[in-house]
């Protein structure tokens, strides 16, 4: 998209973080006057944003986010007003998040298309109130995003985390503009959703018994907790989409059901980290019986038209040596082991598609596929580096680029000292800020490209400070990257003063940036 005209700093916008297209100065400042909430609510407008409003007020009356507010340390006052319209015009090449923020010393206006473009101007806004204070600079800002997709994922399956800690985070994703919230619910070390047709997947498979501390470990996510999260991330504009991970990171799934695997078993949760040889097994279609039952469950609990269905790390071992497994190569023509994935993943997209969903793939999916080729409507999330992202693209299909070479991947040390060469993965801040999901991708292939995301892995993240020490501020870095475009120059100077509103929200930093 275009990119609108910069403007002149002079502190006005200079350290919101993403930087906006189009700022403007002006003289004055408008006053956020001290108040309860007698006075009236804090934002006011068109009705039909009343959605965006209300979560847009709990953040300015409850900087932490997520719990309950206390109080309305900035309710308005007599002339201190901010209203909400409608805009029918927005900037050409500007989408439906974008939006316009007016600020004068009588009030503020916030204007766009829609809702969404709605709530990104009160963030703006929110970022000046935090460092501002009961006051902020008068301006002009317009802005809106690079690309749709900017998401961030959160693995709740190798540790869990509670419900409490996740709307925190999904608080302060929103406030940097992130749009998609990506749930790792399901792996070898936990089963996170309850499946009424399969209880057996929470009773056995969400716990697992950790030997070091001599004691079972994991928890599930009840059916109305998981409308709570999914309820409170579209209050705030950020899509919820579920991972369930399929055929492979299945330890869970088949010490609860060990019929599903090529063995029989014994299965268990794993306490270990890793890869493991024992997946499920591909020519039994009970495993198909699961997923469809699995797949139900999550159009009742996700609004999302996307579901990631995993595809890594697959090991063909077991169905090299399965009886049934060879059975089903001849019946699909296949050859090798290895190719029944594809098969699966073929599978497994057609029903997510009759149920009006768009499967979600690691870039494996897209291996020893000549005979059973990913679906047209399919998407891959390439975290292989990029090569995976450009090789998708190729083949017409959506991308999401979430290399673990380039920064996104959270789990790794957040710092520049790569160890050794072979070591890229290290998740410098530079490497996030200058991400660019569509480098490489021809011009004509472009539009496929959805946009970015970065992942926290949980294997050594076993406390919510932890992972906010991870997460905080290299997530600002890709969220910048995904909204403005990557690179600009005063990012490090922006991200010193940003950082405070961090502290402000209670969330734990690394420092070396």
């Amino acid at each position: 998209m275009g990119g609108g005209m910069a403007g002149e700093d002079n502190g006005f916008a200079g350290a919101l973080v993403p930087k906006p297209r189009s700022f403007r100065r002006r003289e004055g400042s408008f006053i956020f006057p001290a108040g309860g909430s007698s006075q009236g609510p804090l934002i006011e407008g068109d009705g039909e944003f009343k959605a965006e409003m209300d979560a847009a007020a709990e953040g300015f009356r409850n900087p932490a986010g997520g719990a309950g507010a206390q109080g309305d340390a900035c309710a308005r006052g007599p002339g201190g007003k901010i209203r909400c319209f409608r805009l029918d015009s927005p900037a050409p090449g500007a989408d439906g998040e974008y939006y316009r923020l007016d600020i004068s010393p009588q009030g503020v206006m916030v204007r766009a298309p829609g809702g969404a473009g709605i709530f990104h101007g009160l963030q703006t806004l929110r970022q000046l109130y935090l460092s501002g204070g009961g006051e902020i600079p008068c301006g002009e800002i317009e802005d809106w995003p690079a690309f749709p997709w900017r998401g961030f994922m959160l693995d709740c399956s190798r540790n869990f985390f509670s419900i409490p800690f996740i709307k925190k985070i999904i608080d302060a994703l929103a406030l940097h503009h992130i749009s998609v919230f990506h749930w790792h619910l399901t792996d070898d070390q936990g089963w996170r959703i309850p499946v009424p047709r399969y209880p057996l997947l929470t009773e056995i498979g969400s716990r697992r018994f950790d030997n070091r501390r001599g004691r079972y470990l994991g928890g599930f996510y009840s059916h109305d907790e998981i409308r709570e999260v999914v309820a409170f991330a579209a209050a705030r504009h950020l899509e919820v989409v579920p991972e369930i991970d399929l055929p492979g990171h299945a330890s869970a799934i088949l010490a609860a059901y060990p019929g599903l695997g090529c063995t029989g078993g014994p299965y268990r949760v794993e306490d270990r980290f890793g890869i493991f040889e024992d997946v499920l097994c591909a020519g039994n279609d009970g495993i198909f019986d699961l997923a469809a039952s699995v797949f139900d469950t999550l159009g009742e609990l996700f609004p999302s038209k996307y579901v990631h269905i995993g595809g890594d790390e697959v090991r063909f071992n077991r169905w090299n040596g399965c009886p049934k497994c060879r059975k089903r190569l001849e019946e699909t023509g296949l050859s090798e082991g290895r190719e029944l994935q594809s098969w699966i993943t073929v599978r497994l997209a057609q029903m997510l598609k009759d149920r009006g969903k768009t499967a979600v793939g690691w870039d494996e999916v897209l291996e020893d596929s000549s005979r059973y080729p990913l679906p047209e409507n399919a998407a891959v999330m390439s975290w292989r580096g990029v090569k995976g992202g450009v090789e998708a693209a190729r083949r017409g299909r959506a991308v999401i680029m979430s290399p673990n070479t380039e920064g996104c991947y959270l789990d790794y040390k957040p710092c520049d000292d790569a160890e050794e060469p072979g070591q890229l993965g290290v998740s410098a801040m530079s490497r996030l800020h200058n991400l660019d999901p569509a480098a490489g991708i021809p011009e004509e292939a472009r539009h496929l490209i959805l946009g970015g995301q970065a992942n926290l892995w949980s294997e050594l993240i076993y406390a919510g400070k932890i992972a906010e020490y991870m997460i905080f501020p290299r997530i600002c870095a890709l969220a910048e990257a995904l909204w403005t475009g990557p690179g600009a120059e005063d990012f490090p100077r922006r991200l010193e003063e940003h950082q405070k509103r961090l502290d402000k929200l209670g969330l734990l930093q690394y420092r070396g940036v």
